[in-house]
């Protein structure tokens, strides 16, 4: 299978070019100030005697924001943002050691140290500048950057591969295994992907812990890639090593890597991952546990895992066209990701849970430091660790990636979006052209121009109005130039079910409408959202909040009353109330207060 670059896809109205216009206008500029006032981009001027000392995972923040501003200029130059891009490449060029060798902050504070480390991000953060500079010779032709990543990639090749001098063998934070496949994909240099495939299967041969509070799962490093079958450890880092497995797999055609996908892909969806598609359920080490233990108070779920998953998702499709890697996608893309940004694009989630209890945060009134961990109810400008903002900035602009797939007699379309593409397909040329208002409609109109083909239609997860003729797929045979291809997934409110084994949420369920995960406030119902049973018997009205603008369900309910009394012989008696849903995605957006995705229910 292919992949359709998003190049040659342009998003032209709905969802998703709503929000690539928030991150053109807006949020690629949040993120560069807030980067700007905390030193982010200054850290590149490698200066020794500066009383802040540049974080060692810095130059990856950059480096993402980077590679999205790439994106936006992919369609649109943008002169200013390419100025400063321009800046920060003098200044690598300038600063980094004449092997080749650029981290701001071994380059400033500990250059006796470098590659010392495992731990220590330098090859996570050379990765991502590797990125970044394909990225941005893609879209404006400069090659500045892409040389200066050549030269830093042929140096880590001598010391990793050939020499073997460095501290460790392989990342204790994936990303350079993937990006280093980009970077032989742009150049043709083919020693590049072997290096990738070096690290790759080095991983799992290292016997010593990353650090003394960590197993050898938490980086993956437990088992040989190809006899891992589950998902362990840091969830950020095992999803960027799934990828470049994924990468490696179709790349050599190399069967034993697409099988230990496809295992650890299982693990994640069907044993953990949240319905949002949200993963890493823990904040200790910001990993996956066991099996089923999903939390949705304590969720961690952080935002780049979600992005990472989806990223993992589609490359699976080009190894086999299965719907279930498209369903994880969309349910990634829509719902654990799209939390992560406020609905106008200025602040962020880091982790995104599943429920909010206000009281919970700050019911230890007789002590001055908290020490019960809950995640932020809030979302932030910048953080500590801001990985997760300019991730945002380089994945919206580029969306349309996860679109479609090809090989030489059909096309895959695995995605629903406004949007017209042109590519090609065998010998011929393909365009198509897309219309419709998902994801908050469930019509889709396709035409398809150019060459005769064949053309594979998703049939989404949660519909039940159409089937799947072969792996969750409708085949029309032969689609001729001008074929409108006319389709309805009805959208209507859907309960959901756990597993019994999801001991989390015995006893409730959860609300859906099309690829959209819903949730409650506190501010749309009345008294305390766990004192809500919805009745899934009952009537179920689609709306719409203004303020929000976003789609609403209302459902019938019923609320819990006590008599008052701390405990009581009488269980208190069942009020009729209606219950008001909003997409999850759109949730703390009014001010800190009770939020749940999981309900009781009858």
């Amino acid at each position: 299978m292919k992949k359709v670059d998003f190049s040659q896809i342009k998003i032209t109205g709905g969802f998703w070019r709503q929000k690539q216009d928030m991150v053109r206008n807006v949020t690629v500029n949040a993120v560069y100030d807030r980067f700007k006032e905390t030193g982010r981009f200054d850290a590149f001027k490698c200066q020794k005697d500066t009383p802040l000392a540049p974080h060692i995972f810095w130059d990856s923040d950059v480096a993402k924001w980077i590679e999205g501003v790439a994106y936006l200029t992919r369609e649109k130059r943008e002169p200013q943002l390419e100025a400063i891009v321009d800046e920060v490449v003098d200044l690598i060029e300038k600063n980094r050691d004449t092997c080749g060798y650029f981290n701001s902050f071994y380059l400033s504070r500990e250059q006796e140290n470098r590659f010392k480390f495992r731990d220590c991000h330098e090859l996570y953060c050379m990765g991502h500048l590797t990125e970044a500079a394909v990225a941005y010779y893609e879209a404006t032709g400069k090659d500045k950057l892409l040389r200066l990543m050549c030269d830093y990639a042929d140096y880590v090749e001598r010391v990793f591969k050939i020499e073997g001098t460095a501290g460790f063998e392989t990342p204790g934070h994936e990303e350079i295994e993937l990006a280093l496949v980009r970077l032989y994909e742009c150049t043709g240099e083919k020693r590049y992907l072997e290096l990738s495939k070096h690290f790759v299967d080095k991983k799992g041969c290292e016997s010593k812990e990353l650090t003394d509070w960590t197993a050898l799962t938490y980086c993956q490093s437990h088992k040989p890639v190809r006899e891992q079958d589950t998902a362990e450890g840091h969830a950020v880092r095992a999803v960027y090593l799934y990828c470049a497995m994924a990468d490696l797999a179709l790349k050599y055609n190399d069967q034993s890597l697409v099988v230990a996908c496809k295992r650890i892909f299982e693990s994640i969806s069907q044993k953990r991952m949240y319905i949002t598609g949200g993963i890493g359920s823990s904040h200790e080490g910001e990993a996956f546990t066991v099996d089923y233990d999903l939390p949705n108070l304590v969720a961690y779920t952080e935002s780049c895992a979600a992005l990472g998953l989806s990223l993992f998702a589609h490359r699976m499709l080009l190894l086999e066209s299965n719907a279930k890697f498209a369903h994880v996608v969309e349910r990634a893309m829509y719902n654990g990701f799209m939390s992560s940004t406020s609905l106008d694009g200025k602040s962020f989630f880091y982790t995104n849970p599943l429920e909010i209890l206000p009281n919970a945060i700050t019911r230890n009134t007789s002590v001055t430091k908290q020490t019960d961990w809950l995640p932020n109810p809030q979302r932030s400008e910048v953080f500590d660790c801001s990985c997760c903002p300019p991730n945002i900035v380089r994945y919206i602009p580029s969306i349309a990636n996860m679109l479609y797939t090809h090989d030489d007699k059909t096309v895959y379309i695995h995605q629903f979006m406004e949007s017209q593409a042109k590519f090609s397909v065998g010998e011929g040329e393909i365009e198509i052209e897309q219309k419709t208002s998902y994801p908050y409609d469930g019509k889709v109109e396709i035409t398809v121009r150019g060459m005769d083909c064949r053309v594979a239609v998703r049939v989404p997860e949660w519909c039940d109005c159409y089937k799947g003729e072969s792996n969750g797929y409708m085949y029309y045979p032969v689609c001729k130039n001008g074929t409108v291809i006319t389709l309805d997934f009805k959208m209507k409110p859907r309960f959901v079910y756990a597993n019994t084994e999801v001991l989390a949420n015995a006893g409730k369920c959860a609300v859906t409408y099309g690829p959209l995960v819903y949730c409650m406030e506190g501010c749309d119902n009345e008294g305390h959202l766990r004192n809500i049973i919805l009745d899934t018997e009952g009537s179920a009205e689609v709306g719409f909040n203004k303020e929000l603008s976003v789609p609403t369900i209302t459902l019938d309910a019923y609320t819990r009353k006590s008599n008052g009394e701390l405990y009581s012989f009488n269980k208190g008696r069942l009020e009729k109330t209606k219950a008001t849903l909003i997409p999850y995605f759109a949730f703390a957006n009014r001010g800190v207060q009770e939020m749940q995705v999981w309900h009781l229910y009858k």
